[in-house]
C-alpha cells in the first residue's frame, strides 16, 4: 500500500540552501535520502551517487555546489539536476534515484512506492 509521509515543515526547505536528510528502505536496503528545494520546487533522492555508491554531501545536509544550480558528489566532482536527477556532468553512470513529494498545507511529505518504504527503528 502506498502512503504519503510527512516529512518537514515547507519553511525548512530553502532555495539552494541546506537539505532535509531521512532514511528509507530502497529495495530492502537502508539507505539515506535527502529532500532539497530549487527553483521553488521540492525535490528528494537516494544520497547515493551513480558513479560510486556512496553519499554525496560534502558537509551533513550540503549537496548543491558553490552556484546553487547543480547537485554534486563531493567525492568524484559528479554533478546532477537538482529537478530531475540526471546526469549533468562529471563521472556519473546514470541519474539519481527520485522520490516523489508533495508539499501540502506547508508540509512536505514523501510518498512510499513499491520498493521504497519507511525505516523502521
Amino acid at each position: 500500500m502506498r502512503e504519503w509521509i510527512p516529512l518537514c515543515n515547507s519553511a525548512d526547505l530553502q532555495d539552494g540552501g541546506r537539505a532535509v536528510p531521512f532514511d528509507v528502505v530502497y529495495g530492502g536496503q537502508t539507505c539515506r535520502a535527502f529532500a532539497v528545494r530549487h527553483g521553488g520546487q521540492v525535490q528528494a533522492y537516494l544520497n547515493r551517487c551513480t558513479h560510486v555508491a556512496m553519499e554525496l554531501d560534502f558537509q551533513p545536509d550540503r549537496f548543491f555546489d558553490a552556484s546553487g544550480q547543480w547537485l554534486m558528489c563531493a567525492t568524484h566532482g559528479a554533478t546532477y539536476s537538482p529537478v530531475t536527477g540526471e546526469c549533468a556532468g562529471g563521472p556519473c553512470r546514470g541519474g539519481l534515484v527520485k522520490i516523489t513529494l508533495a508539499e501540502q498545507h506547508q508540509v512536505v511529505h514523501w510518498h512510499t512506492e513499491y520498493n521504497l518504504k519507511p525505516f523502521e527503528f
